[in-house]
């Protein structure tokens, strides 16, 4: 019995590394070959006794939107201006396909509060509140699936807060 619990622990420590490598590297590739949109952020609070310093996401113009006939999971459409600034948000139907000036990417909605678009939060090094209290936006990049990653922070003038 031994023998056999020692084949199975090393087999299913194989496959986690696997997927964890294959996400690894889904997540390379995003960075690298997905396409940059910024979506402007609601003001919040950036603080956090437990976590330290961060910031809470709230991208505007989802929260704009009525969000009372829309399913919990789907996708929608962004479709951004000449800069990449999201200027509307429309969700879509089962089997609908974004048009060609938009991007599709994945949501979940909130029981609440809201829509789940990307990343919520973005954490930072302690100390460095003042240097994102005047984040405008957030850069999202967004891959033809419909995954998007968070990338950073970005000023009025679409410069990335360092």
């Amino acid at each position: 019995m031994k023998k056999y619990s020692w084949i199975i622990i090393l087999a299913n420590l194989l496959l986690f590394l696997g997927y964890f490598n294959y996400s690894v590297v889904q997540k390379e590739n995003l960075l690298e070959e997905g396409t940059l949109v910024f979506m402007e952020l609601a003001p919040v609070d950036p603080r956090s006794l437990m976590q330290g310093d961060y910031m809470d996401l709230r991208y505007k113009l989802p929260s704009e939107m009525a969000l009372d006939s829309i399913p919990k999971r789907g996708y929608c459409a962004l479709e951004p201006n000449a800069f990449g600034v999201v200027q509307h948000i429309r969700f879509l139907t089962e089997g609908e396909n974004a048009k060609p000036n938009e991007f599709s990417i994945k949501y979940t909605k909130k029981s609440w509060w809201g829509i789940n678009i990307g990343a919520e939060s973005y954490f930072f090094q302690e100390g460095d509140a003042e240097k994102y209290e005047n984040a405008k936006y957030g850069g999202l990049r967004i891959d033809g699936e419909g995954n998007s990653l968070l990338v950073g922070l970005y000023d009025d003038n679409l410069k990335k807060l360092e």
